[in-house]
């Protein structure tokens, strides 16, 4: 049996190894794509694709995040018991309900796109975008569909390979169709349009790649033999786990929504209490559109002051996305590990699996809050090219949104962990308690001109500390043996602290002896990194037995010198 649980485990880890591979991949693209996004279409056009962004991101929770959960446990369950029938069964009445959904989600972007910007995002010129952006919809709900049927069976790769070819039709269609916009029309609104049609051609080429993945793997499944439930059954008892995940998700992404419109109307009304002179966080937004001179004549300054303030947190939000990205691989990986060991009664595999998960995950969210922290001036003057005012308020933003790059962690991995061991509504409700508290936060803070668009991180932050907390509690109160925290966050979180004021320091030291800043902020980062392993291998926050059930891992340890 121990030797049963390790292998289960080795094959959650190769799989969070797996996804975490292909997300750096995907993010070093990402940062390639988006840097040079914002120098292309400025921060005004990065508003425009991020209010876009904002509304996609709705319909494609509505659509996607329910259903690959139970997909994976439904499927993982079946294929401990080699029912390959059932796994067929589960695959057509998941792709049957995302086909309805897509559908729905695409045409509600492309039929009504001028209606969106207008009432929704009070941002009128975000109409282009939402348009191109529309069929995105469809092709990643078919995407969905195939990646969760082969994670329920433990194969990360083709989630891992579809995720890369998306990122490559973003990278190299659309800069080119941003640059090719802007070059013709000279438009910001135009052009952040232009390079979302990148972006959507390159989901459609990622829905192709894993369909033909799953042409392949289907006569594997079918091998496995065994019987099939009713349709009507199997979609029920489908719907019964992913509806509560998907309200949950969704709830959130809506209030997420209406906040993003709350934003840009409380900045406009900032905006009216203010004069374009920087006595205030709006005033200075103010200063800055009246210097823009891509400014079109239907936009007043006060709405493109607004789609400027949201362009910058946009970009602050993309280099907080980056280490966040990295905890739903390992999710994707728990939750049917999880679901296996409990199909067999095993609580020591379930108490294994939890454990390597929270330790994975500390080891990522720990260093990345305090180093974005302490470095956040230098990070935003270098990848997003900042200077004066607006690397002040981009600085303030990225240092704000720091902590909640730990606390999110943890958010994501208890919801997680509750989700695997059958808990469906708990996380829904902390998570919509948490979206109403960020809705009332922004809402007072971003209308208030001394404070504007840098209220907004403080509401991101209050809410998942909300949910963290909600979920804490409510692990104790339904899990029979609920993971600790405590214990496999200190280590890592002394090791970060200590690695932070190195960085700073270094990053201090060589701005007095050197006159670029990128030099000074790549050196702080590179003396960060070896303080951090190396304070990790000494306080042993990394065990010998995490190695062995790594990938290579008796190389790893042998390297490490771990024992």
């Amino acid at each position: 049996m121990k030797e049963k649980r390790i292998a289960k485990k080795q094959n959650f880890l190769t799989g969070a190894a797996i996804l975490s591979v292909s997300t750096i991949i995907v993010k070093v693209i990402g940062m390639f794509y988006k840097i040079p996004l914002k120098n292309i279409i400025g921060d005004a056009g990065y508003g425009y694709f991020s209010n876009a962004y904002d509304i996609y991101s709705f319909l494609l929770v509505l659509s996607t995040t329910g259903l690959p959960v139970a997909m994976s446990r439904m499927v993982s369950e079946a294929r401990t018991l080699n029912n390959g029938r059932q796994m067929q069964r589960i695959f057509r009445a998941a792709l049957t309900s995302y086909l309805i959904v897509g559908m729905l989600g695409t045409l509600a972007m492309v039929c009504a796109p001028r209606r969106l910007a207008d009432d929704l995002m009070h941002s009128p010129q975000t109409w282009y975008s939402i348009l191109t952006l529309g069929p995105a919809v469809l092709f990643i709900c078919l995407s969905s569909a195939f990646r969760g049927f082969f994670q329920g069976q433990g194969d990360m790769r083709p989630t891992a390979v579809s995720q890369i070819i998306e990122a490559l039709g973003k990278l190299f269609l659309g800069l080119s169709f941003a640059w090719l916009a802007m070059r013709r029309w000279d438009d910001p609104a135009l052009a952040s349009g232009a390079t979302i049609l990148g972006i959507t051609v390159g989901a459609g080429f990622s829905a192709l790649y894993v369909f033909t993945r799953y042409l392949r793997n289907r006569r594997e499944v079918a091998a496995l033999g065994g019987s099939a439930e009713p349709f009507g059954k199997t979609l029920k008892a489908l719907l019964a786990i992913a509806v509560p995940i998907t309200i949950g998700a969704a709830g959130l992404q809506l209030i997420n929504l209406l906040d993003a419109s709350t934003v840009n109307w409380r900045m406009v009304v900032a905006a009216g209490k203010t004069t374009p002179e920087p006595v205030n966080v709006m005033g200075r937004l103010l200063a800055i559109a009246a210097q823009d001179t891509t400014r079109t004549a239907e936009v007043t300054l006060a709405e493109h002051a607004s789609s400027i303030g949201k362009g910058i947190y946009s970009f602050a939000q993309t280099i907080f996305n980056l280490p966040t990205a990295f905890i739903p691989c390992i999710t994707a990986a728990i939750i049917p590990a999880i679901t296996s060991h409990l199909t067999l009664r095993d609580a020591k595999g379930v108490k294994m699996v939890q454990d390597s998960s929270l330790r994975l995950m500390s080891l990522i969210a720990m260093p990345c809050t305090v180093g974005l922290f302490v470095l956040a001036e230098p990070i935003m003057a270098l990848l997003g090219g900042y200077s004066g005012e607006k690397l002040q308020i981009a600085s303030w933003l990225l240092a704000l949104l720091a902590p909640t790059v730990l606390i999110n962690s943890i958010t994501t991995m208890t919801t997680a962990i509750m989700q695997a061991h059958n808990h469906m509504v708990l996380p829904v409700v902390n998570t919509l308690i948490g979206g109403l508290a960020k809705l009332g936060v922004n809402f007072i803070l971003v209308g208030n001109p001394d404070i504007a668009i840098v209220g907004a991180p403080i509401g991101t932050f209050v809410c998942f500390l909300v949910i963290m907390v909600l979920n804490v509690i409510s692990m104790r109160r339904v899990l029979e043996a609920p993971p600790k925290l405590l214990p496999r966050l200190w280590k890592t979180g002394v090791a970060a602290l200590v690695m932070g004021l190195a960085a700073y320091l270094t990053n201090s030291l060589l701005g007095k002896v050197l006159s670029s800043a990128a030099v000074c902020c790549l050196g702080a980062i590179a003396v960060a990194v070896v303080f951090y392993a190396l304070l990790v291998i000494a306080m042993k926050a990394i065990t010998y037995e995490d190695c062995l059930l790594l990938p290579k891992g008796e190389k790893i340890a042998k390297i490490l010198r771990l024992q």
